[in-house]
Parts: C-alpha cells; structure tokens; sequence
C-alpha cells in the first residue's frame, strides 16, 4: 500500500495529520470522513453540492477544476482563490504533505 502524509485543518483551528493511501482511488472528501472529520459528502463525491469545501494551504499543483465543480463553487458560501471540493482532490504520491483547511459551514 502506497502511503501519503495530509494535514487537514478542521474549522475549530485544530489540526490533523493524516496517513492517506494513494492506491485505494480515494479524495479527501472520504479521507477526512473516514478520520470522522466533519465533512458531509451529501452527493457522494459527484460535485453536485458544496457540503466538501475546502481551502488547498499548500503549493501542490493540482488539477484544474472541472466546469461542474466550478459551478459548485460559484453557489457555495466563503470561496477563495484556494476553494477546492475535496471530492474533486483524488489522493496521488504527488500530493503527499498536502494541506488543507475545512471552509466553514453556511
């Protein structure tokens, strides 16, 4: 098994180091639900809702987002340049010591 190191910022500021398989096909949406982070994941993982928000703190290049996760964005609430929805960041060897922070709720 492929191992990577994430660190996920939950929205109380508290941080969570991560060891994230890079062979299982998994996003940091299921990630951070299977660490029980608090993120909801309402559409399972197809970019249809926002309920994944998060913010990319580190300088991973990542790929360009999709029209429907652009459109996703554009609904959603507190987006910034660095908005990603962890559904659409699919776990890869390239992206070890990623770090991202949950985007707030509402």
């Amino acid at each position: 098994m492929s191992m990577i190191k994430v660190t996920v910022i939950d929205r109380e500021g508290e941080t969570h180091e991560l060891d994230a398989p890079t062979d299982m096909g998994m996003n940091m949406m299921e990630l951070c639900k299977s660490a029980e982070l608090p993120v909801e994941g309402t559409c399972g993982g197809m970019a249809m809702c926002a309920s994944c928000h998060m913010y990319v703190k580190s300088d991973h290049a990542l790929p360009e987002k999709s029209d429907d996760e652009e459109d996703m964005l554009d609904e959603a609430f507190h987006v910034t340049d660095e908005s990603r929805l962890g559904c659409q960041i699919h776990l890869a060897d390239d992206l070890d010591g990623l770090t991202v922070a949950l985007a707030p709720v509402g």
